[in-house]
């Protein structure tokens, strides 16, 4: 893409803000899918998959993996029509909050791959496995942006802004293995539950994005694929800073 129009998106990546509406962000289907292929998933060695509860939007457990079981929470419709990719786009920014930063800190939105996963490699984000059903969590406050249904072989994408902390304002996102997605345009608070690790896929990637519907790594360089990004170097040093123990970057 032109340098001008990677300057802008890059820009977009660090905290230009938007305007923040009510208006719910539907699933649309992707620009385009990473062509080089993943590995599969493994259960990490030692470890019997097992099913944690919680719904998305529900708090998750603060010591162990067995979950009371709750009432649903605003989990997204998997059979909902998607839009085009221009109106994901556009919505994406209509529901971007450009919040800013606070002295709020983070929690490991990632503790049942630290305590009970794998961390694998870094692409355009950290890519990881952890026991079927574990929640991926807030790390703070959280807006959830938008969903892309079919990412990567057939597996979404849900996109989230910071609401607080030193990255107020800023997007991530996780992908792939994922189920039981929190609703788009819904609001999250620290702990609870983004989406769910799914019973098959291809592992999850936790990254860093932009309101434009496109990963940090692919707006700024258009690196798809594995290859290692320093938009997937900054997601492991920050998930090592908020606790992760993600190790060193690997490819």
């Amino acid at each position: 893409m032109p340098v001008n129009r990677c300057g802008v998106l890059l820009a977009l990546a660090l905290g230009v803000g938007g305007c923040g509406t009510a208006a719910a962000v539907q699933h649309a289907t992707p620009a385009s899918a990473p062509t080089q292929s993943r590995p599969h998933a493994v259960q990490p060695h030692g470890v019997q998959p097992h099913a944690v509860q919680p719904t998305a939007g529900v708090q998750a457990p603060t010591a162990n993996l067995q979950v009371q079981q709750v009432s649903p929470g605003p989990v997204w419709d998997p059979t909902a029509h998607a839009p085009s990719l221009s109106q994901i786009r556009r919505e994406l920014r209509l529901e971007y909050v450009a919040a800013h930063a606070t002295s709020a800190t983070y929690i490991n939105p990632l503790r049942y791959v630290t305590c009970c996963g794998v961390w694998e490699r870094t692409d355009q984000g950290v890519d990881a496995t952890m026991p079927v059903g574990s929640p991926i969590l807030a790390p703070s406050r959280v807006k959830i942006l938008g969903i892309e249904p079919n990412w990567y072989a057939g597996q979404p994408l849900i996109y989230f802004e910071l609401l607080a902390g030193p990255q107020a304002g800023k997007i991530q996102y996780v992908a792939e293995e994922i189920t039981k997605l929190a609703r788009p345009g819904s609001i999250l608070q620290q702990g609870q539950t983004i989406a769910r690790f799914a019973s098959s896929g291809t592992g999850i990637e936790f990254g860093w994005s932009t309101p434009n519907g496109l990963t940090l790594a692919r707006a700024t360089t258009g690196a798809e694929g594995g290859a290692m990004t320093a938009a997937g170097m900054w997601m492991r040093s920050w998930l090592n800073s908020v606790g992760a123990h993600a190790g060193p970057n690997t490819h």
